[in-house]
């Protein structure tokens, strides 16, 4: 399967998160089709546009440009000036036998489609069409193309716990960039996520997002830097420096919202950004558990804090371990199954509920109680994983779907 891009109009179209049209489309495709089987048609482009794709530079109408196209196979036609969902595009390129179909959203100035057409529908496309909206009007009245069965549209994301129907936006001016930016935002938040990264940090993660992208700041720029404040937080807790300790775990806290945000909206996610994500998310809260009971005044391994510490890293890793088993059986995050467990999901203990708590207790001056309540949260929410995964893994009679 081919990728026609018309980009008579990229020029006048507006950058979404500091990325041109063109260069997010090429970023949504990057690694997922070889450049040369990409065509940019309809306007003058340097090779840097897009390293290795062919460049059709006439610029005759859209119509005469894509049946020339066409002819030479099954092609995804987009529109250059539009915002694509990257999953839509590699839907349609996976499918090289499936009939010619139509993917649209949005009425009047606002709509935008794109096509996958195959070869016998060359003579059905009007010479003269400007734009793919014509063509797309022109082959539905001649009943040449279906709209796309979205049932069979893998809509639900992994990544975000939650199921989210493609999105395809034509983008006309800085008012629609702006509505469109702010969507997009919150389309990037998890199905089931706790309190405070759900209506406490946006208001703080949404400048610290724009900023980014205005100083052209990397999301492993961002995770770095969270890094090192989550390294920084065990010396200060292990010294009873509890403000800045706890400055220092809320500020990393909302990096880590800054920076998964940052790298999906600008389609710079990559590998290594989130093994050091998930693997500082995984492997920190244990550190700051014991720095707090030491900080608390443990010294020996028979102290009750130090002892409570224990216990709440072995829940903590038993949790993690039970969760991998029910995403494993179920084939997603066990807190997208249900309703009631991505609700669940807002307060059982993690990280950020747990620092709270132990913020709270401290603030109260009773610190080591909060130890001990966060020891007694986790274990908790061990056993309530432990049965949601026994029943939904093992013993349900239906399977389970994401309803996220």
């Amino acid at each position: 399967m081919r990728l026609w891009i018309d980009t008579a109009s990229t020029a006048q179209a507006q950058a979404l998160f500091g990325l041109p049209s063109l260069e997010r489309l090429r970023r949504s495709v990057d690694k997922r089709i070889p450049a040369r089987s990409v065509c940019l048609s309809g306007g003058q482009l340097t090779p840097s546009a897009w390293p290795e794709a062919t460049i059709d530079a006439d610029t005759a109408p859209l119509g005469s440009r894509l049946r020339r196209a066409l002819a030479d196979g099954p092609l995804v036609v987009l529109d250059g000036s539009n915002v694509i969902d990257p999953r839509l595009i590699d839907f349609l390129l996976a499918t090289d036998d499936t009939p010619s179909c139509l993917a649209a959203r949005g009425d009047g100035k606002e709509r935008a489609v794109v096509l996958l057409l195959q070869p016998e529908l060359l003579e059905a496309i009007p010479v003269g069409a400007a734009n793919l909206c014509e063509v797309a009007d022109a082959l539905v009245a001649a009943a040449r193309i279906a709209p796309l069965d979205e049932a069979k549209f893998p809509a639900y994301i992994n990544k975000l716990r939650r199921t989210l129907p493609y999105w395809l936006y034509a983008v006309h001016d800085a008012d629609a960039r702006q509505r469109l930016q702010r969507q997009m935002f919150w389309d990037n938040y998890k199905g089931s996520t706790d309190l405070l990264t759900r209506y406490v940090y946006p208001p703080l993660v949404w400048p610290l997002v724009r900023l980014c992208v205005w100083l052209r700041i990397h999301p492993n720029t961002v995770t770095v830097l969270s890094i090192l404040l989550a390294i920084a937080v065990v010396p200060l807790f292990m010294n009873s420096h509890f403000l800045y300790g706890f400055l220092c775990a809320y500020a990393m806290s909302v990096l880590d919202s800054v920076d998964g945000k940052l790298a999906r909206l600008t389609l710079t996610d990559s590998k290594i950004g989130n093994a050091m994500d998930h693997g500082t998310d995984i492997v920190h809260p244990p550190f700051w558990y014991f720095a707090f009971a030491w900080g608390l005044g443990a010294q020996t391994t028979s102290d009750p804090l130090y002892q409570a510490a224990i216990w709440l890293t072995v829940f903590y890793i038993a949790d993690r371990i039970v969760l991998g088993v029910a995403k494993y059986r179920l084939g997603f995050a066990l807190h997208a199954a249900t309703r009631l467990d991505a609700w669940v999901r807002s307060f059982i203990a993690r990280r950020n509920i747990t620092m709270s708590i132990m913020a709270l207790s401290v603030l109260v001056g009773e610190g080591p109680m909060g130890l001990y309540i966060i020891t007694a949260w986790q274990g908790l929410t061990f056993f309530w994983h432990s049965a949601r995964t026994l029943w939904l893994g093992f013993l349900a009679p239906h399977k389970a779907r994401p309803v996220a």
